[in-house]
């Protein structure tokens, strides 16, 4: 019982450490996102034409141009995105995420959501912050998303992309992340 109280602790001063340093060291402009963002769509549309072909479907695209995760046991990963609807950024967000378990290295990464519907980018905004695992589904596109994607198969709320991964992480453990709106 005293070593899950510690891992507890361990996640949540990993989560912290992530939260608090972002706020004062990542803090990036709006100008700065909606530049990265552009750059990151275009690469991955380059790298995914399912991509391409679902934001033309979308009711809105959560951008995060790079996402910086590194762990030695306990983890944390922290980056800055964009809420575009109809091509204009509507709103600013951050996904924090901490973790525990057998991992060690450090990654840098995009990421990009498809919300396919109203409700689903409703609760983006009416929720203080969604966590991933909860709320709308989200289904995390694989290589093989693009082949069998058909409008009847666009079922779920929400279509997930990672992308430009570089770095090496590696191991096995529990994560819990967030996504919050962010003023800027």
């Amino acid at each position: 019982m005293l070593s899950l109280s510690r891992a507890a602790f361990a996640l949540f001063l990993a989560f912290s450490l992530v939260t608090g340093a972002s706020k004062a060291s990542f803090a990036a402009s709006a100008q700065e996102i909606d530049q990265d963002a552009t750059l990151a769509l275009e690469r991955l549309y380059k790298s995914d034409p399912a991509a391409k072909e679902l934001a033309g479907k979308a009711a809105a695209i959560l951008i995060f141009p790079q996402i910086t995760k590194a762990g030695l046991m306990i983890g944390g990963a922290y980056g800055e995105g964009v809420l575009r609807k109809g091509g204009k950024s509507v709103g600013y967000f951050s996904s924090v995420a901490a973790s525990y378990g057998l991992q060690a290295g450090a990654q840098t990464f995009g990421y990009a959501m498809f919300f396919m519907n109203e409700e689903a980018v409703a609760y983006l905004d009416s929720s203080d912050g969604w966590e991933i695992g909860s709320g709308p589904s989200v289904v995390v596109a694989d290589d093989g998303f693009g082949k069998k994607m058909s409008s009847t198969t666009l079922s779920e709320d929400a279509y997930a992309f990672i992308f430009d991964q570089s770095g090496l992480m590696a191991g096995l453990g529990i994560e819990g992340s967030k996504i919050s709106r962010i003023d800027r």
